[in-house]
């Protein structure tokens, strides 16, 4: 069957309400009616006709329903008038392939979709980096602003695998001489006095050195320490044998001392006095600089031996050499 000025009339075209226990005379429908014409309603079966009106989606009839009322409104959409789909009711196979234009997207869509456009096609690049499609890092272009590693960059440090900046492990950073400036006979514990760094003739000191305070050293950093003790002796008494000790004593509590080396000298005096030097060293590995100390002590078998110093050379001397960390 064919139709002339308008087509056949789709489900899509034909809207229905049914309304039942109502006692208004106003009701929302679930469309916008095109005009009083395109509606056809009936109250209880029977068809009404110019005793109502609508507003948008509101139709108001000219008299209240009563509750036991029930009412049916049809609507039916003329030719060209827009036909508004159900809230997402409108699935991806209702879409054309490519039917979706630049002009149908929002305009951020848009300027996002430029922006990356521009990034793909202008991707040569100039400066410290450089290249098209494969980029390419200028060289000495990275400076030491650049990196993020941890730690301090100075002329002492290196850049380790770990990306920290960190001291050198290796070789000597520490070393430090010194001397008893004046002698003494007999026993000491410990040595506390005239004890100077070396300062004559000699470059006594590498990095920052010892301190010294009533005969106990406190090392500058830690880490394992070479200690070396040299006790210059002398006696001019006639007794056969004479006995001495040079030690080197450590604490690990900043309190109670113990013997870690000792070197021992024996001598015999002819008449005419006897010198010798005994050495003795250690080993100290340093955990704490608050903690792990160092002082020298020398024990005799006579009171009148005689520890020699004198302040232009070294006789009798310590010796501190950091090895490494600890």
């Amino acid at each position: 069957m064919s139709y002339l000025g308008q087509v056949e009339l789709k489900s899509s075209e034909i809207r229905r309400v049914d309304v039942t226990g109502s006692t208004s005379a106003t009701h929302t429908l679930t469309w916008t009616p095109a005009s009083e014409q395109s509606l056809i309603i009936t109250i209880n079966g029977i068809k009404q006709q110019n005793n109502y009106s609508i507003s948008g989606t509101t139709l108001t009839l000219d008299d209240a329903l009563i509750s036991t009322d029930e009412m049916e409104v049809i609507g039916i959409l003329d030719i060209g008038e827009a036909v508004t789909p159900p809230d997402d009711s409108i699935s991806t196979a209702k879409i054309q392939d490519d039917a979706v234009t630049a002009d149908k997207l929002a305009n951020s869509i848009n300027t996002e979709i430029t922006a990356n456009t521009a990034k793909v096609t202008n991707a040569t690049h100039t400066g410290d980096v450089t290249g098209a499609t494969a980029l390419t890092i200028a060289t000495d272009a990275v400076d030491i602003a650049m990196l993020s590693a941890t730690g301090t960059a100075d002329a002492t440090t290196f850049l380790r695998g770990d990306n920290a900046w960190a001291a050198p492990g290796g070789g000597v950073t520490e070393a430090d001489w010194w001397r008893l400036s004046t002698g003494f006979n007999g026993d000491a514990n410990p040595i506390a006095t005239n004890l100077e760094r070396v300062d004559t003739m000699s470059y006594a000191q590498m990095g920052t050195g010892m301190s010294e305070s009533s005969g106990i050293f406190t090392f500058p950093s830690t880490g394992y320490w070479w200690v070396i003790f040299n006790h210059y002796v002398y006696t001019g008494n006639d007794v056969d044998v004479y006995m001495n000790e040079a030690k080197i004593e450590q604490t690990n509590d900043n309190s109670s001392y113990s013997v870690i080396a000792q070197g021992d000298s024996s001598l015999r005096d002819y008449g005419q006095g006897y010198r010798q030097t005994s050495c003795t060293n250690a080993f100290i590995d340093v955990t704490s600089t608050t903690l792990v100390k160092v002082r020298f002590s020398v024990d005799t078998s006579y009171a009148s031996m005689s520890t020699i110093a004198v302040t232009d050379y070294t006789k009798t001397g310590f010796s501190f050499i950091r090895l490494g960390d600890t």
